[in-house]
C-alpha cells in the first residue's frame, strides 16, 4: 500500500499543474461539443415534426377554405413545435422519439395524445380538428341575431340652434345697452 501511495503521490508531484488558459480552452471545446449535440437533437426533433406535418397534409386539404381557425406550422426555438391552431400543438417528448399532442386550456396544458407512431398522432389530430369544427358550427348556430343599432342623433342642429340663440341674446343685450345709454 505504501508503494502505491508513494507512486501516486510521486506521479502527482511530477505532473505539471494545468494553466488556466489551457483549462479554459478545454472547457470551451467541451461546451462546443455539448452545443453540437443539442443542435443535432433539435434538428432531429424538427425533422420528426416535419414528417408528421407531411402526414397531416391530406387532413388539412379536406378542411373547407371558409374555415380559417387552423393555422398549421412548425416553430423553431428552444422547443420546436408543430402548431395545429392557436391552442394546440405537437411537441416531442423528453426522449425525442415520442410525439406529444397537447392543448393549452384555462386550467393548464392537457395532453390529448402521446405516441411513437405517426399514424396514431394523425388520428388524434383528426379527431381534434373534427371536434373543433363541430364547436365552431354550434357557436355559429347559437349566435343571436344582430340587434338593430340605433343611430345617434345628429349634433349639428342643436349646435346651430345654440348659436342662433346666443347671437340673439348678444344682440338683445347690445340693444338694451344702446337704448339705456341715450
Amino acid at each position: 500500500m505504501s508503494d502505491a501511495y508513494k507512486t501516486g503521490s510521486g506521479s502527482a508531484g511530477n505532473a505539471r499543474p494545468m494553466r488556466l488558459r489551457d483549462a479554459l480552452r478545454q472547457a470551451r471545446i467541451e461546451a462546443a461539443d455539448r452545443t453540437g449535440v443539442v443542435v443535432d437533437l433539435r434538428d432531429a426533433e424538427v425533422a420528426r415534426l416535419e414528417i408528421l406535418n407531411e402526414a397531416l397534409d391530406p387532413l388539412f386539404a379536406e378542411i373547407p377554405d371558409s374555415v380559417d381557425m387552423f393555422d398549421r406550422g412548425i416553430t423553431q426555438g428552444d422547443t420546436p413545435r408543430l402548431w395545429i391552431d392557436m391552442v394546440a400543438h405537437v411537441v416531442m417528448g423528453r426522449d425525442k422519439r415520442i410525439y406529444r399532442f397537447v392543448q393549452d386550456t384555462r386550467f393548464g396544458r392537457v395532453v390529448i395524445a402521446e405516441s411513437h407512431d405517426v399514424a396514431s398522432v394523425v388520428q388524434a389530430v383528426t379527431a381534434y380538428v373534427a371536434r373543433r369544427m363541430i364547436e365552431r358550427e354550434q357557436a355559429l348556430v347559437q349566435t343571436p341575431p344582430p340587434v338593430a343599432v340605433i343611430k345617434p342623433r345628429s349634433r349639428f342642429w342643436p349646435f346651430v340652434a345654440g348659436v342662433v340663440v346666443g347671437v340673439a341674446a348678444l344682440f338683445a343685450v347690445a340693444l338694451a345697452m344702446a337704448l339705456r345709454g341715450h
